[in-house]
């Protein structure tokens, strides 16, 4: 991640192009199965059961963001996992529904090489990730968690509770269970577009444009300059004529003009800021700026203020990283007659000291406002 604001598009995949969000190629991505950095302490099944239902959360998506001068943190990388409850989204804020955890690792670890994965594919690419991963711990059929449960009758498939053991049973593994040798590697994980798992994508990050170039010789605040050299001198004097005209008319209306102004209110202002900002580029679905430029809000409502973010478990602040846009939603394929999983914006914070030599995942916070009910934003599709 560069300096400055880095915005993230999703990009599906591909033909032959998932090799590209598997582990070793260090990807950020949305939705499949989460692609691990590190092994060693996944987060818990229960870590992973939403505050509010107490069913598994799903993955959401994962950013790779790296700290360069952090030789702790040469790799490293966001989860975020959100219950697929739609009734979990009702109230705003911290907990519920979502969580985010952190990893990292040193360029000179056990799992990947020192050097720079390679840009072509794999001899031999696999569409599937792996049901275990190289340390040996295995993970579940459904989600691609950690699964520290087996099945009972054949010992062989894994999950990390009953909820996917009993989706997965549903969905073929009656018909299989018991085919394959004991302690072998040959289940095929279930589908990856199976109901539990979000669509997957590819997330593309790229700097975002500043409004005005710097080599830009107008002044956006300077209305009289802005001459239209297209008009032939006869349409600019009519022009002109036209600007009076309506210079008298605002005089002569002033306090109905003061008086529409104070109207508008911060709810309005805050909205239609975050409107102009997102409209250069409307399919942006990550705002990232790691202790720089904060979130840009959807309303004033449910702001958190310095006190609502808990410092991290060392004790250091939390800054902010980055956040996720409504956008994102559109991929989600999660839209319903009724009540369906909605946010305004997910504004994530960690640890300002990015603690954690022992290469554990470590929970993070994130941050849930929603759109207020006066506003109303259709993100293109």
């Amino acid at each position: 991640m560069a300096a400055g604001v880095e915005l993230g598009f999703a990009a599906a995949p591909g033909p032959g192009g998932s090799w590209r969000l598997r582990s070793p190629y260090f990807p950020s991505k949305v939705g499949g199965w989460p692609a691990w950095l590190g092994e060693v302490g996944l987060p818990s099944p229960a870590a992973l059961r939403c505050a509010r239902c107490r069913q598994p959360r799903s993955f959401l998506l994962q950013l790779y963001a790296p700290l360069p001068q952090r030789p702790d943190a040469f790799h490293r990388t966001l989860f975020v996992f959100a219950c697929r409850g739609a009734s979990c989204y009702r109230l705003p804020g911290p907990l519920g529904p979502l969580c985010v955890f952190r990893n990292q690792l040193p360029r000179r670890n056990d799992t990947y090489p020192e050097e720079p994965p390679p840009e072509e594919p794999p001899p031999e690419p696999t569409a599937a990730p792996p049901c275990r991963l190289r340390c040996g711990a295995a993970l579940c059929r459904v989600c691609g968690c950690l699964g520290p449960h087996v099945c009972g009758r054949c010992r062989h498939a894994v999950y990390c509770g009953p909820e996917h053991q009993a989706m997965d049973w549903r969905r073929g593994h009656r018909r299989s269970c018991g085919k394959h040798a004991a302690g072998g590697d040959s289940v095929v994980a279930i589908p990856e577009h199976n109901e539990f798992l979000f669509p997957e994508y590819e997330i593309l990050i790229e700097p975002e444009e500043p409004e005005f170039p710097a080599d830009s010789t107008v002044d956006p605040d300077d209305e009289q300059g802005a001459v239209d050299t297209s008009k032939d001198p006869k349409e600019q004097e009519e022009l002109r004529a036209t600007d009076s005209a309506g210079e008298a008319f605002q005089s002569l209306d002033e306090k109905t003009l003061e008086a529409m102004a104070k109207h508008e209110t911060k709810e309005d202002k805050i909205f239609q800021m975050f409107k102009e900002r997102v409209a250069a580029e409307p399919e942006q679905i990550i705002r990232y700026c790691r202790g720089g430029e904060g979130p840009i809000w959807v309303s004033d409502e449910n702001i958190p203020e310095e006190n609502d973010i808990p410092n991290c478990s060392c004790g250091a602040k939390r800054i902010f990283e980055f956040q996720i846009m409504p956008q994102l939603l559109n991929h989600l394929q999660v839209d319903s007659l009724g009540e369906s999983i909605d946010w305004g914006t997910l504004v994530v914070y960690t640890c300002a000291d990015n603690c954690g030599g022992g290469n554990e995942y470590l929970e993070e916070f994130i941050w849930k406002q929603d759109f207020s009910a006066d506003s109303i934003y259709l993100p293109s599709s």
